[in-house]
């Protein structure tokens, strides 16, 4: 993808954390380390179980005093009352304002310089840098009142549905509650890769994450499929190697104007990329490449 264009994401889910303690308070239970974050930097986090699986993902900024932390939709009312259950004796308030927020991705070649230009016109947006499988991305949060009007003012052809599903699945993005669950431990998806911090002091689920990285492995890894044609394998598909059972297809679909299928699945850690395996369900089965 080359020629820029605008994904309308809305409605997105959005927690604001204020007050005196909010940086202790988020530094004390989420994975990443919030102390060398400038203000309106951006980074990636993690809320995790006690046991150390997933519970959200998240983007944290920093916006003077306070942090917006950012994530899908259906995932927002459930970040702030997760993040509620942990507010005991400090000096923070938790605003979820998932209800009043959009986002909209910007996909494709000079990108910042499209959006910065736009950002100077609408008011009370953030610019968030993204990227898609080396791809150049720009993330717009904001008020979805503001949000729709950047997406009117950048004259951008809209992307649909199919595309944004795609142009992720190919670059290994995964959804939560789809791709990833509280099943999940952070390194079997790659996810600790930017959203851990291995140095800082504890946080939730620090124990298992850090013992792994340290002295211990996952036995599966969310890997990218290549499947030729245009017939999708649905969720649940399983994954088979030698005709043995190796993963399960998590997430796919059929990509826009090509004869190819994209598609996100567990596979077991002996699976090395490239790997060709056999993608199988109700009775079809497809050729498939174990991508990295």
């Amino acid at each position: 993808m080359t020629e820029p264009v605008i994904f309308d994401r809305s409605p997105w889910g959005l927690v604001v954390v204020s007050g005196p303690d909010a940086t202790s308070f988020l530094q004390a239970i989420v994975s990443q380390d919030l102390d060398p974050v400038d203000d309106g930097e951006t980074v990636a986090s993690l809320l995790l179980h006690p046991q150390g699986k997933v519970d959200v993902a998240f983007r944290v900024t920093r916006r003077g005093d306070a942090w917006w932390l950012d994530t899908q939709s259906d995932y927002g009312t459930h970040l702030a009352e997760a993040l509620a259950r942990y507010k005991i004796r400090v000096k923070v308030d938790i605003d979820d304002r998932t209800a009043e927020t959009g986002l909209a991705s910007v996909v494709g070649e000079s990108v910042w310089a499209i959006s910065s230009a736009i950002g100077r016109e609408i008011a009370q947006t953030l610019l968030v840098s993204t990227g898609w499988g080396g791809t150049e991305g720009v993330d717009v949060l904001g008020p979805a009142e503001a949000v729709r009007a950047w997406v009117d003012a950048s004259g951008l052809r809209v992307g649909s549905a199919d595309e944004f599903d795609a142009l992720r699945i190919a670059a290994g993005v995964p959804v939560l509650g789809v791709d990833v669950d509280d099943s999940t431990i952070p390194q079997e998806a790659g996810l600790e890769v930017d959203a851990v911090s291995f140095t800082k002091g504890c946080f939730i689920g620090q124990e298992l994450v850090c013992r792994i990285d340290s002295r211990g492995h996952v036995n599966r890894f969310l890997r990218r499929l290549s499947l030729p044609g245009t017939t999708v394998p649905p969720p649940g598909a399983e994954v088979a190697r030698d005709d043995k059972v190796v993963g399960t297809v998590t997430s796919a679909t059929a990509v826009p104007g090509e004869d190819r299928v994209v598609a996100l699945a567990m596979v077991r850690r002996e699976v090395e990329p490239p790997a060709e395996v056999t993608v199988r369900w109700d009775g079809a089965d497809a050729p498939a490449v174990v991508l990295a």
